[in-house]
């Protein structure tokens, strides 16, 4: 298969190279686009973030871990190569893998099916091109979620390269990248295949995708769109350890026990087969008034050989989303609404077989599990003379459950949850270019997911509810002249029925409300832009900070006998610390150079189990070689430079204390890119 890819590679060799260009542009002239509702990021009244290009840069073949770690109240972690979860302002707290109470977007398009589940990991990072990640509540445009919202954008400019890179660990990716605009029509061709046999036993990872659109602007008030994603993923799972397993050898798999067999006896891993499709319409009715519609569809194949069963399941999906825009400007105001809704369903057949050894054995239950959701929504943006910004919305929000159990016996029911207004009101104050106070306050709601309701322990939880909370925060943006910006702000967040996550003797998690969690915490960012430095050897340099220093607990909270009201929340640390610094050295060779603190972690709600602060530098070479009108760009990546010992997600409430993922050493990624 390798072969077959370089030999692709070789073909499309006349292609030209070069790197991503820096943007030279601080995040305070960035405009964001809030689905379609774009506004500079000096007056939005939301608590978002942007990654750059210069921050997808640093990321590997394989994950966006990287650049989604330099956002300040965002982690991305990874329990194992290829399964990942997405944690904004410690969302993580009920997610074993996974992304759960976090939407995601794709484009126009939804990648969050109708129940809160995303399945991120089948993203290529090499598709993205600019990410906005909205923390905390935003139900008026977005539904009910409580962590927040992630959008992903592809490219929108014409574009035509080839990568090729290979690594550590038998590390091998690449992709193809085409787009161009012919006539009314823009299209994308992406296509990318990847592979490693990672660190530990048991842990290989090869995904392959291919993505296409086109934007048809048929007449100039109107633009279709059309999209088709299809992945084929699959990795193993090797499986948490203890702390002592992890110290006497950190690149085992979960090792068998006197009652269970190991991962790799049983051949343990996620096989994902996902095809999305969807078309999107916008109509400009007159200057004042326009429509947006999009309808779309997925089918997921899913297999996952686990220790204990073998479990498949066939997932399709339906969403629609429409919307109502009026915008009107006068002398000094400018004001817009928006009217619609979103909603999705979802149909689930789940059987579980015995797992002989990766392998499906004897039949243990075979269900049905059908979810709808939905959502209308009223929004409202006014803009007074430049100064005064303010976004309020407001979102009715509903979702059921009907499920049924086909074998061994026979039974079904209706879940269906109490419909909730969501509220949202934000404001912003500019007082002078570059300068701006917000502040923000509403709610939101998050109701357990399919795979919390029928869990890995293949029952059905009908005593779950939905958690829900009030977030309010303030915060301020500053541009120091035309080189440095800063951010800061500062969040309380109360929530109510918080889902957490437990584990049985054989490792099947299963979900429970439990009691109350109050979030508190600061957020900060300080940028530069490339500074010039009039230096031969060092011509300019770059720098980002950020950091995260949180204060999350639980309240009224009790298991059985023991109260854990006041300890601190599971899985999430009081004290984030990233920073990137950019070098250019000899006008050519570029040098990233990055780091990321992370203070212990309880890893249980008793807090009777810490993990170690952890400390992991990267850095990432690049050398421009030129060839008449041709740009070679090679590039050395160093994961781990210190060659730590580290842990990029835990298994947080294990049993047996199975808590420890070990990530990767110090390893080697290098890469070839080449641009047109």
């Amino acid at each position: 298969m390798i072969k077959i890819y370089f030999l692709i590679s070789l073909l499309v060799s006349h292609i030209y190279f070069s790197q991503k260009k820096d943007s030279a542009t601080l995040i305070s002239e960035v405009q964001i686009d809030a689905y379609k509702k774009s506004t500079p990021f000096i007056t939005s009244t939301k608590a978002v973030s942007v990654v750059s290009e210069n921050l997808l840069n640093q990321n590997t073949p394989e994950r966006m871990l990287e650049s989604v770690n330099q956002i300040a109240g965002a982690r991305m972690e990874e329990r194992s190569p290829g399964s990942y979860r997405i944690s904004l302002r410690g969302s993580t707290l009920r997610s074993p893998f996974g992304v759960r109470n976090v939407k995601v977007y794709l484009d126009d398009f939804i990648l969050t099916d109708a129940s809160g589940n995303t399945y991120f990991n089948i993203i290529s990072p090499e598709l993205i091109h600019k990410m906005e990640i909205y923390k905390g509540p935003e139900s008026g445009d977005f539904g009910a979620v409580t962590g927040g919202t992630v959008l992903l954008q592809t490219t929108t400019s014409e574009h035509l390269s080839a990568d090729l890179s290979i690594g550590s660990y038998g590390t091998f990716s690449q992709s193809f990248d085409f787009s161009k605009q012919l006539g009314k029509h823009f299209f994308e061709i992406f296509q990318n295949y990847y592979q490693t046999d990672s660190y530990r036993e048991q842990s290989a990872v090869q995904r392959k995708q291919i993505f296409l659109k086109d934007h048809f602007q048929y007449s100039e008030k109107a633009l279709l769109k059309a999209m088709i994603l299809y992945t084929d993923l699959d990795y193993q799972t090797p499986g948490g350890l203890t702390l002592e397993q992890m110290q006497s050898d950190r690149k085992q798999a979960r090792p068998a026990t006197a009652a269970l067999p190991g991962t790799k006896e049983q051949n343990a891993g996620i096989r994902n087969k996902m095809l999305l499709a969807g078309l999107s319409h916008e109509f400009n009715i007159n200057p004042e008034f326009s429509h947006f519609i999009l309808i779309q569809g997925s089918y997921v194949d899913f297999e996952n050989p686990f220790i204990t069963n073998f479990e498949n399941r066939f997932e399709k999906n339906f969403a629609l989303r429409t919307h109502f825009n009026y915008g009107k400007n006068w002398s000094g105001i400018s004001l817009a609404y928006r009217l619609g809704f979103e909603g999705g369903m979802s149909d689930i057949l789940i059987k579980n077989f015995d797992n002989n050894k990766g392998a499906e054995g004897n039949l243990q239950n075979f269900d049905r599990l059908k979810n709808g959701s939905g959502f209308y929504f009223l929004s409202q943006k006014l803009n007074i003379g430049e100064k005064l910004f303010t976004d309020i919305s407001l979102s009715l929000n509903s979702n059921s459950y009907q499920w049924e159990r086909q074998y061994p016996g026979i039974e079904n029911g209706n879940i269906r949850f109490r419909n909730q207004w969501l509220p949202n009101f934000g404001i912003t104050y500019v007082f002078e270019k570059g300068f701006s106070i917000r502040g923000k306050i509403g709610k939101g709601n998050s109701a357990p997911t399919n795979e919390e309701i029928r869990s890995s322990n293949q029952e059905f939880n009908m005593n779950l509810s939905p958690e829900y909370g009030w977030n309010m925060e303030i915060g301020f943006r500053k541009q120091f002249g035309s080189f440095i910006f800063a951010e800061g702000s500062y969040f309380d967040f109360r929530m109510k029925d918080a889902i957490v996550r437990r584990q049985n003797e054989a490792g099947q998690e299963y979900f429970v409300n439990q009691g109350e969690t109050v979030q508190k915490g600061v957020e900060v960012l300080l940028e530069s832009k490339k500074i010039d430095l009039k230096n031969k050897f060092l011509n300019n340099f770059k720098f980002r900070f950020s950091g995260s220093f949180y204060n999350f607990t639980f309240e009224n909270y009790r298991q059985v006998d023991n109260d854990f009201s006041g300890n601190d929340l599971t899985g999430v640390p009081k004290t984030s610390i990233n920073s990137l610094l950019n070098f250019t050295l000899f006008k050519s060779m570029t040098v990233d150079l990055s780091h990321f603190y992370i203070s212990k972690i309880p890893l249980n709600d008793a807090n009777s189990v810490w993990s170690e602060p952890s400390f992991v530098g990267n850095i990432r070479l690049g050398f421009p070689v030129d060839v008449e009108k041709t740009r070679l760009n090679l590039s050395l990546q160093i994961q781990n430079l210190y060659n730590t010992d580290s842990v990029l997600g835990f298994d947080i409430n294990a049993f047996g204390n199975r808590f420890y993922n070990p990530a990767a050493k110090r390893n080697f990624i290098f890469g070839v890119k080449m641009d047109f």
